[in-house]
């Protein structure tokens, strides 16, 4: 696997202010987008931490999930597919 997530997580925590569960779910979306090799398939190179962490800094400032969506939807909107890995809800 190309993603360490504890690494992503503490990363996600630290760098973009969200809390510990927002990362958490995150992270379990990121594992989940990696496991389906989609991501890879599209761009031609793994999905890995480094990856995650220099896209979501390029998203519009806010928290993990809401950089995570941002960058979910610009890969729906280049590739399709890749909604169901974004995140609808998150309950703080």
């Amino acid at each position: 696997m190309f993603i360490d997530p504890e690494r992503l997580e503490d990363r996600l925590h630290e760098e973009f202010d969200g809390s510990r569960g927002e990362a958490r779910v995150v992270v379990r979306q990121a594992v989940d987008l990696a496991d389906s090799s989609q991501y890879e398939a599209h761009v031609g190179a793994p999905l890995t931490t480094d990856v995650i962490l220099e896209e979501l800094a390029d998203a519009p400032s806010g928290t993990p999930a809401d950089r995570w969506n941002w960058w979910i939807g610009s890969l729906e909107l280049a590739y399709g597919e890749y909604e169901r890995f974004g995140i609808r809800q998150y309950r703080k």
